[in-house]
């Protein structure tokens, strides 16, 4: 999976790739809209807000997932009014960038193409408190 978050988004795009053959392909872009991240002592944090976007790899088909538990948890206030008109916006900023073909969608071709190092070592949390990672 690659992920990508703009700084203060209520958002993530995510490519999800599964194996194919000797290699992977691109199964479907997946957006999440949560609360932006925010840096916390012991890594990030953010809410997920329910619904969420599933993109076909060729950004030719989109399907709205979880729309009735998102209803459902506005109705019970899980969802505040100010997060849900958050998510509103996203909406409509992520089916802009999909449009025009802009931000992560800018060369989905070379995403669906794209392959990791396999000699890439695996990312390994750090163990050092907050305060010495910010300036």
């Amino acid at each position: 999976m690659l992920l990508w978050k703009p700084p203060g988004a209520w958002f993530s795009v995510n490519a999800f790739y599964v194996p194919h053959g000797e290699g992977r392909r691109l199964r479907n872009w997946y957006v999440n809209f949560e609360h932006p991240t925010t840096r916390t002592t012991g890594g990030f944090d953010t809410l997920d807000l329910v619904v969420d976007l599933v993109i076909d790899p060729d950004l030719t088909t989109i399907e709205w997932k979880d729309v009735d538990e998102y209803a459902h948890a506005r109705r019970l206030g899980i969802v505040s009014d100010t997060e849900h008109q958050a998510v509103e916006l996203a909406r409509t900023q992520v089916l802009a960038l999909l449009e025009d073909r802009a931000g992560p969608f800018a060369q989905a071709d070379r995403w669906t193409a794209w392959r990791w190092d396999a000699a890439w070592p695996s990312p390994r949390l750090l163990q050092r408190p907050l305060e010495e990672l910010l300036p």
